[in-house]
């Protein structure tokens, strides 16, 4: 039996990086943690005692090149992304391996595509920016949903979270978009992404039973926005969230998330609804299950799994939807989803 693959995770000590971490260790990699703090990195690996520990600053390209030295991928989970995306990727363009990382800041992601895409594709390595709840899972659906279609008029994405007590890495990204935005907000209409300072308003989504009616915020963009039109032909990508949800994100005395099982797992529950238009024909993929920062770990090891083996159908920076199977890719996430997809 050979030498289990060792994957690096940035910014392991996280809350969405703890989760990673334990998911590569149930499925057989050897995990390298990496970030910026040593102290925590060495905590955590007493902890863990199967892990290895190589700091690394983003504004340190030879410690990154050294985090990195003799791995097979490469997992970033640091945000503000704005602030690592772009070093962890050289680094990783460097090295000549893979890159996934779980960004949901637009921005960021969008730089990723524009500034990253012609040095993957020259050497030929994989880099799936935003693979996770936000931005990849509802890539995947909207591209399953789509199947054999090509093109299509519109594809909205709702999210139906029970609630959203969001983590610090969460408030601060929020925080790092809104200052590059100068507070004004954004869609992807007309085949672009619009900034705009239209009013935030409110709308019914009917989410399939038992969730059902539900009060969303309309156009409350999230990375769907740059992963979706990254591959399809659709010229109008919206994303919604829950009221409840949203309010939750809003109020600056919202908690963190509170653990309730073994697994490290809030009560937070959510459902994903993609729902494309074309020609008047309506299709619909939808997704449910528990914690959304949870949820992300097996969706970024599944990639990384699947990259490794030779499972893929792009290379250079591509999307979720467009670097995998995206119905097959769904339904191997089995129990950690539960998936409904067209016929």
């Amino acid at each position: 039996m050979g030498t289990p693959a060792a994957v690096v995770v940035y910014g392991a000590t996280g809350h969405t990086g703890r989760f990673i971490v334990a998911e590569l260790r149930r499925r057989g990699f050897t995990a390298v943690i990496s970030g910026r703090d040593a102290a925590q990195l060495e905590v955590l690996a007493a902890e863990w005692g199967d892990v290895v520990v190589r700091p690394a600053t983003v504004d340190d390209a030879s410690s990154l090149d050294r985090a990195l030295a003799g791995a097979a991928a490469v997992i970033n989970c640091a945000g503000p992304f704005a602030v690592t995306g772009s070093p962890v990727v050289e680094a990783a363009l460097r090295a000549g391996i893979p890159y996934v990382d779980v960004a949901a800041e637009i921005e960021a992601n969008a730089s990723m595509f524009a500034d990253h895409a012609e040095a993957a594709r020259k050497s030929d390595t994989p880099v799936v920016p935003a693979m996770a709840f936000y931005g990849g899972l509802g890539d995947l659906l909207v591209t399953a949903a789509m199947g054999e279609w090509t093109a299509a008029d519109t594809a909205h994405v709702a999210y139906g979270l029970s609630s959203w007590h969001p983590t610090a890495g969460t408030r601060v990204a929020g925080q790092v978009s809104h200052q590059r935005r100068a507070g004004r907000r954004v869609r992807f209409a007309g085949g672009a992404l619009q900034y705009h300072d239209d009013k935030v308003s409110e709308q019914d989504w009917l989410f399939p039973e038992p969730l059902g009616r539900r009060a969303v915020i309309a156009e409350f963009s999230m990375a769907d926005i740059v992963t979706v039109p990254s591959h399809l032909a659709v010229p109008e990508v919206r994303t919604y969230m829950a009221v409840e949800a949203a309010r939750d994100l809003a109020e600056e005395g919202t908690p963190t998330p509170e653990p309730v099982d073994s697994s490290g797992r809030s009560d937070q529950t959510f459902v994903v609804d993609a729902l494309v238009r074309a020609g008047g024909v309506e299709r619909r993929a939808t997704a449910r299950g528990q914690d959304i920062y949870a949820v992300t770990a097996p969706l970024v090891v599944e990639a990384v799994q699947r990259i490794l083996a030779g499972h893929t159908r792009a290379t250079g920076v591509a999307s979720a939807g467009a670097m995998f199977d995206a119905a097959d890719f769904l339904r191997a996430l089995t129990p950690h989803l539960a998936v409904e997809l067209p016929h």
